[in-house]
């Protein structure tokens, strides 16, 4: 199983909602995934937001968190700094606050590989201009 998983927003809401085009490549990797995941506080609110019409979608992330399936190990309070420097730089992708967030997660050592259905993870590098590992569909 892959550990150090960083997870994104667009996985999550797959897992969560059925009727996403990714669902059933979400629940399959995510079978493959040694909890935790980590991911950051704007993620949790991205997702709750892009599922507050799901009728299970609040308890279902609830319940993530409070089972240690998933936790929230990043908030950008003391370093927003970093988070907003990556923001300028890849304003032409352009680059969410969210994203920014993961990205710092790689950076400060707490994960190694990002969980996204999103195509900017193979745009944005780390610092010394590494690559970041992605765990995303074809």
């Amino acid at each position: 199983m892959t550990s150090g998983v960083i997870l994104d927003t667009g996985p999550l809401v797959a897992i969560i909602d059925q009727d996403e085009q990714h669902h059933d490549w979400a629940i399959s990797q995510l079978q493959t995934i040694a909890p935790p995941l980590l991911t950051c506080d704007a993620v949790l609110a991205e997702a709750c937001y892009l599922l507050r019409k799901h009728p299970t979608a609040i308890k279902q992330i609830e319940s993530y968190c409070s089972t240690g399936v998933l936790t929230s190990c990043y908030s950008a309070g003391d370093d927003l700094e970093s988070v907003f420097a990556l923001m300028r730089k890849y304003r032409d992708a352009p680059m969410s606050f969210a994203d920014a967030c993961l990205v710092r997660i790689i950076e400060t050592g707490a994960g190694r590989i990002v969980f996204t259905l999103d195509g900017h993870f193979k745009i944005y590098r780390q610092k010394g201009r590494r690559r970041i590992d992605t765990i995303a569909p074809d």
